[in-house]
């Protein structure tokens, strides 16, 4: 299990990440956009959208960070523009997790599967810390 940071961007995270691909000389990042995840019938995704950053990572120094920009609509405020993301490959964890977290906090997504995890939520706890709660591809 790991828990990675996760930096969320108001429209400039492609140029954001390159920029520390560059002082960290990490690999070219694998940039996800919005638009590339499979259109969903019930949801037509804003065009302004489309270019966005849904998800990329770059290994730092043996750490993973995770990025992505704010889907339109959100709101983005500098200062809580960061969450902890719990990646592991037990999904009775991460249920377990989710449960203690959401108590006194805010449901931000419930624990449903995803085109990229099979169990994949998202809650802010009491405590006003946005955590990131999925299982692990290969699992």
């Amino acid at each position: 299990m790991a828990i990675e940071a996760y930096l969320i961007f108001n429209g400039n995270c492609r140029e954001a990440v390159e920029f520390y691909a560059e002082v960290f000389n990490t690999d070219d990042p694998q940039i996800m956009t919005f638009g590339d995840a499979p259109p969903n019938p019930e949801f037509t995704m804003p065009e302004e959208a489309k270019d966005l950053v849904m998800h990329t990572y770059l290994d730092i120094s043996g750490s993973r960070v995770m990025f992505s920009d704010a889907f339109p609509g959100n709101p983005f405020v500098i200062g809580n523009n960061i969450s902890l993301a719990v990646v592991t490959n037990n999904e009775d964890e991460i249920k377990s997790y989710y449960e203690k977290l959401k108590e006194g906090g805010e449901i931000v997504m419930p624990l449903q599967e995803t085109f990229w995890s099979k169990c994949y939520g998202q809650v802010t706890d009491k405590f006003g810390v946005n955590w990131q709660l999925s299982l692990d591809s290969e699992a």
